[in-house]
């Protein structure tokens, strides 16, 4: 068993291997770079580079990779060994500040949106002080931010690090008007990752879960998440072991894994980290989701990702637990004991209100994708729509200061259990929502609408912009006022004016709340085609710009990458449906029409005084259904040919959306029915039984 205490870490070049291995100077300047983004000389650089190579070799280490976060979603890393020839025909081990600064990777064949021709090949990475170097498969991974030659952004770290910049500017400003001298304001984040498990022998027979990672056909089990009984139940042994073990190197690459259990579905489960700062807790995220797949390979299971690995039985997200925390180690969104009087903390939260409320458009962009529209609005995620919940107390004091009304302390009571031998305690002020996309939960806003497989830096880039947009508005206010006190109440009373129709604290699952949010103005934007094109509007292109986090060119590549990644994924799916149809599942399904009617016709040329009325029937629903079939793969494959007709993005994408998905829909009821009918035996590839209750 390994101890917890010796290994956590022990692959990170951390502050404490920095300060063991650094001169003071060096060391001190550094620290000061992570803390408060101060630039870092090049001679400082040398210094850590020499120390960091020294580790890293002592740790195994051979190569160095500059690791970044390119548009499509995952990691990327090319690795340069760290040997250098010397006079003697030999090789000296070295790597110096610029190396560490700087690398050179390929910037023509990562998604760009436009913004560069497949000639125009340089780009540049560039090393991010904030976030720990670390040692993975005789590797040392450096993380890096990843732009073009021209200047243009092309990753998800650049972006995500200039709104934490500009929401820890504008949060300053707020708090310098409270009477408090802080040097930073970070935002946290602490993401719930949901997976699921399955066999690696059984993952293998499905070229729908290699290629696309999720099942494209499979007919509904006889038992599914009905009886709840998987969700906090008891760990299968296998999948304890996994859990053990990716604890094991998460904790070695210092990644704060927390918490461990069965989710709803059968083979779910999910991991929770303690919350970082946004820009580390990201790192660690895409790390995690990496190592998930490593460490399942061992076990012979395969993790899958997938917002919607199986119909009928829910999917993963990602909850995205996102709070504001000062340098001293105050959390901005902590109520207190007596919320009503806290007027700073009542400040924060109307300009998050505020914030979701004339972004959520935004909000609603950055959990876009083609597998998260099998999720949102499904009775297992939040529904397309973003609203919140604040709960009963928060949402009575801020509608006593809309009304001009003193607000009531929530009484404090106690977990009454009727058995004394249990111990009481304090309940909560109020219920949790689990319904809701963007819930407060005592201290933090947990966004839980992000698909499973998502980078959280899109969602989080979203968050600290708008809430930066709104407190610079709320500090403007502050700076001309000569009463901070009424003034920070008219703000919080007119932003609940203006924006209380973004709370709610009821079932979002229900229809009725679907109905209310239509009257109330919110905008549902049920698919991703509906809601992309929203990033890409004037209203988009100015918040970004004005707080220096994209350009308006930028800002439409992005919006061109996220329609053409749904394109694509979509006609994958596609193409993976019709290879499996024509080639697994029609010969299996003739197949068996031809063993059904060669025993049919061998009763009736018997002559026996025998009913085949039911086995007519059978077979001939079974033709029916085969012929049906045939149709269903033609009408596949012709909507697809058409789809080569789209050449703009957002025309591609309805059309996929429109045509393209439903004819697989109508494809996959069909072979779904056949497979109800067809032997086990029989059938081409493993079923839903095989996947979820084989683990």
């Amino acid at each position: 068993m390994a101890n917890v205490s010796e290994i956590f870490g022990c692959n990170v070049f951390n502050e404490t291997v920095m300060q063991e291995r650094l001169p003071k100077n060096t060391f001190k300047a550094l620290k000061k770079t992570m803390a408060e983004g101060k630039e870092l000389s090049r001679d400082i650089a040398d210094v850590v580079a020499a120390a960091m190579k020294d580790w890293a070799v002592e740790k195994g280490a051979t190569h160095y990779t500059h690791w970044f976060q390119p548009m499509t979603g995952i990691t990327a890393e090319k690795h340069d060994a760290f040997i250098s020839p010397s006079a003697d025909g030999k090789v000296i081990l070295e790597f110096s500040g610029k190396e560490l600064i700087k690398g050179e990777p390929d910037a023509s064949s990562f998604p760009s949106g436009g913004l560069r021709a497949t000639f125009e090949a340089r780009g540049y990475t560039t090393w991010d002080p904030t976030s720990y170097a670390f040692v993975k498969d005789d590797t040392l991974y450096i993380p890096t931010a990843f732009g073009s030659y021209g200047g243009e952004v092309l990753d998800k770290k650049t972006p995500l690090l200039r709104s934490m910049e500009a929401l820890n500017k504008q949060a300053i400003r707020i708090l310098n008007k409270f009477g408090k001298s802080v040097t930073r304001v970070t935002t946290t984040v602490g993401p719930e990752q949901e997976y699921f498990l399955v066999d690696k022998e059984m993952y293998a027979k499905r070229k729908d879960l290699i290629l696309t990672g999720r099942t494209l056909f499979g007919a509904k089990p006889a038992k599914g998440q009905e009886l709840e009984d998987h969700y906090f139940g008891n760990i299968r042994t296998r999948v304890s072991e996994y859990m053990k073990d990716l604890d094991n190197e998460l904790w070695k690459l210092g990644i704060l894994a927390k918490t461990k259990h069965n989710e709803v579905a059968p083979a779910q489960h999910e991991l929770a980290p303690i919350f970082g700062t946004t820009n580390i807790a990201t790192d660690h995220n895409q790390l995690t989701m990496e190592m998930m797949k490593k460490v399942a390979e061992r076990h012979g299971l395969v993790c899958l990702l997938h917002e919607k690995p199986f119909a009928g039985v829910n999917g993963s997200g990602k909850h995205n637990n996102w709070s504001m925390s000062t340098s001293e180690g105050e959390n901005l969104l902590e109520p207190g004991k007596s919320p009503k009087d806290n007027t700073q903390f009542l400040l924060f939260l109307a300009a998050v209100i505020k914030a979701v409320d004339e972004y959520a458009d935004l909000l609603r962009v950055s959990v876009a994708s083609a597998g998260n529209d099998h999720r949102l609005g499904a009775n297992e995620a939040p529904p397309a729509i973003i609203s919140m919940f604040l709960g009963d107390e928060l949402t009575n004091i801020l509608e006593c200061i809309e009304k001009g009304e003193a607000a009531s302390e929530t009484a404090r009571c106690f977990m009454e259990t009727g058995v004394s031998a249990l111990p009481r305690f304090v309940k909560d002020t109020t219920d949790r929502n689990r319904t809701s996309p963007f819930a407060f939960t005592g201290n933090k806003f947990e966004f839980r609408s992000l698909g499973s497989s998502v980078s959280i830096s899109g969602p989080n880039i979203v968050l600290n912009t708008s809430v930066a947009e709104v407190l610079e508005e709320f500090a403007d206010r502050l700076d001309a006022a000569t009463d901070l006190e009424a003034e920070v109440m008219a703000i919080v009373k007119e932003t609940m004016k203006d924006h209380k129709r973004v709370i709610f604290n009821g079932n979002n699952y229900s229809d009725e709340w679907v109905e209310e949010a239509e009257r109330r103005g919110l905008l549902n934007l049920k698919t991703s085609v509906d809601a992309i094109p929203r990033f890409g509007m004037e209203k988009s292109i100015k918040l970004f710009e004005k707080h220096g986090i994209f350009t308006a060119t930028e800002v439409k590549s992005r919006c061109e990458i996220l329609l053409e990644g749904y394109a694509k994924t979509i006609n994958i799916e596609a193409l993976t449906m019709l290879d499996m149809a024509q080639k697994e599942i029609l010969p299996a399904v003739l197949k068996y029409n031809k063993e059904v009617f060669e025993t049919l016709k061998v009763k009736q040329e018997l002559g026996l005084n025998v009913s085949v009325e039911k086995e007519v029937s059978y077979a001939t629903k079974l033709s029916n259904l085969t012929e049906s079939l045939m149709s269903k793969i033609e009408e596949l494959d012709k909507v697809l040919l058409e789809a080569k007709n789209y050449e703009d993005a957002l025309e591609s994408a309805k059309y996929y959306r429109e045509y393209v998905f439903e004819a697989m829909q109508t494809l996959r009821v069909v072979a779904d029915e056949l497979e109800t009918m067809v032997a086990s035996v029989a059938w081409p590839f493993p079923t839903y039984v095989d996947l979820l209750f084989y683990v």
